[in-house]
């Protein structure tokens, strides 16, 4: 089981080490970053995060004492009650392990049970396959197609814009069996 626990200083140069390309800074953050990523960006991203009263909320992710990933829900608007998850990484040597599906349940369970929102949506790469199979697992649903948004070297990248009311997370079997440990 995974456990998701704030994003701190202390795991900044995991973090970085996983983000190695310029492809996958952008596969990660779209253009929230610059490449190379560094402390200095991650110290603004996490500036502050996790309060209370917070719009972002930014986790690693622990399976067996290690940090497996890193997930963040932002954009969190109380008024009307949505947010939108990003920045979803799975370090490769974790991968196909059900970190990823885990990690999604916890932080919908975040979202609708404790922060009490309504819609959570998120965007991925159309050719990010694996992740575009976990996030229909979980109950997200395609909303749009967003073309060519993100130019990388030579080839346009278009992103699935996709999301989930509260109503289908609780309707969905993903949710029985899985208490928030956030």
């Amino acid at each position: 089981m995974v456990k998701l626990e704030p994003f701190t200083e202390e795991d900044f140069d995991l973090l970085i080490s996983w983000i190695s390309t310029p492809e996958l800074m952008i596969q990660w953050s779209g253009a929230h970053f610059e490449f190379p990523l560094d402390h200095v960006q991650l110290a603004k991203y996490i500036s502050s995060a996790n309060l209370d009263t917070s719009s972002d909320y930014i986790f690693k992710v622990m399976a067996n004492d290690e940090i497996v990933g890193h997930i963040s829900l932002g954009r969190v608007d109380r008024v009307n009650e949505t947010a939108r998850v990003g920045k979803v990484f799975i370090r490769p040597e974790a991968r196909g392990k059900g970190y990823a599906s885990e990690m999604i349940h916890q932080i919908l369970n975040l979202a609708f049970q404790k922060l009490k929102l309504n819609r959570i949506s998120l965007g991925v790469f159309d050719f990010n396959l694996p992740a575009i199979k976990i996030y229909k697992q979980a109950g997200f649903q395609k909303e749009g197609l967003l073309r060519q948004t993100n130019k990388v070297k030579n080839d346009y990248w278009s992103l699935i814009e996709m999301g989930i009311l509260k109503e289908e997370w609780q309707a969905s079997s993903g949710l029985m069996g899985i208490q928030s440990n956030v």
